[in-house]
């Protein structure tokens, strides 16, 4: 085995989500020159919302991102958003993307969309790579610096970066509660999970603001990260920043930890996991909530709540990309299984707000 073995790959593009490459070599022509001539488009197999296609030429590699086919969230898709954040942050966050490119002219490809440079490296999606052959204790360091790369994220100073008017970080945790149950009913499709009691409990026990205005991601996962191929320890990439904003950082962790899977999970949560959380080694809640609290300062005193709220975050967003299927908006068969994991996490909320769960 070599390192290359372990690299992210893009392959073949799904059917409906095609993209005119006539049209791309002409447009791009005067941003990558003669390269654009002898591009070919390959599509990222990752990702339920923004889509990611691999731009090659030669010896040289670009990104593509574009809004999913189908959408009916435009604002969680607005690549003008993932665009001035990340040309923000490339000076002062080294885990970003750098950004080539925005195009605005729907006569492209039928939407906006952006360049940026490509980052080869390892990609941990819901199985944990046999081929890496980590012992407990690397397994462990190498999800540390996972949460490490966040809480280097939240301490980004807003001003150095030209952030500090991005976002509206006062009542910031109300908002998200608000516009989150908003999602929700817009989403619904007859034969949805009843989050009317998630819903109350959240809105009835929302802790006051932190009181730190930070970037945050707010799709901080394992799958949308990169590591080092040679060296799979070491962080050096994080990617998908449709949803990122300046707000509550607290929030931000409850949306990385509704991913977050532990042994001591009931088995139905463990069944329908998305990263392997729970594999030797792995830091439980716990462990990474007093690294995070030592790393940024921030008491996290609310757990049940952000965690509750980052886990109907993805029943909602799941819920959506289902309504996308229900209504034939995709051909996607991935999608069809959304609503049984909506009611997965409906389940896990309410087991927290009976206090069954471990944080």
């Amino acid at each position: 085995m070599t390192d290359t073995d372990l690299v992210d790959r893009a392959g073949s593009i799904r059917e409906g989500e095609e993209l005119d490459l006539d049209a791309l070599k002409q447009h791009l022509e005067p941003i990558l020159g003669s390269q654009a001539n002898d591009l070919s488009l390959q599509q990222f197999p990752g990702g339920h919302s923004n889509l990611t296609y691999l731009l090659r030429s030669g010896d040289e590699r670009w990104v593509l991102r574009r809004p999913p086919f189908g959408s009916k969230v435009k604002s969680a898709h607005d690549m003008s958003r993932e665009y001035r954040i990340l040309s923000a942050l490339k000076d002062v966050y080294t885990y970003g993307p750098v950004p080539l490119h925005f195009c605005t002219d729907h006569a492209v490809i039928g939407c906006d969309f952006y360049l940026m440079n490509y980052i080869q490296g390892l990609v941990i999606r819901r199985e944990y790579p046999s081929e890496l052959k980590l012992t407990p204790e690397q397994v462990r360091q190498q999800l540390l610096n996972f949460f490490d790369g966040l809480s280097e994220l939240h301490s980004v100073d807003l001003v150095a970066a030209g952030l500090d008017d991005f976002g509206r970080p006062e009542g910031y945790v109300q908002r998200q509660v608000e516009g989150w149950s908003r999602r929700w009913q817009d989403a619904l499709t007859p034969d949805t999970v009843n989050c009317d009691a998630v819903i109350e409990w959240l809105r009835a026990n929302m802790p006051a603001e932190s009181g730190r205005a930070s970037v945050i991601h707010n799709d901080y996962k394992l799958d949308n990260v990169i590591f080092d191929a040679q060296d799979p320890l070491r962080l050096i990439g994080v990617l998908d920043w449709e949803m990122a904003t300046v707000g509550d950082p607290l929030m931000d962790l409850g949306c990385t930890l509704g991913y977050w899977v532990q042994t001591s999970d009931p088995d139905f949560f463990r069944q329908a996991r998305t990263m392997p959380s729970d594999i030797p080694g792995a830091p439980d809640r716990a462990e990474i909530i007093d690294r995070f609290q030592a790393a940024t300062g921030l008491p996290v005193d609310n757990f049940p709540f952000y965690f509750c709220f980052g886990l109907f975050r993805l029943c909602v967003i799941g819920q959506q990309i289902y309504y996308r299927y229900y209504h034939g908006l995709t051909k996607d068969q991935r999608f069809k299984g959304f609503l049984t994991k909506a009611h997965v996490l409906q389940q896990m909320c309410e087991l927290i707000i009976r206090g069954d769960i471990e944080s």
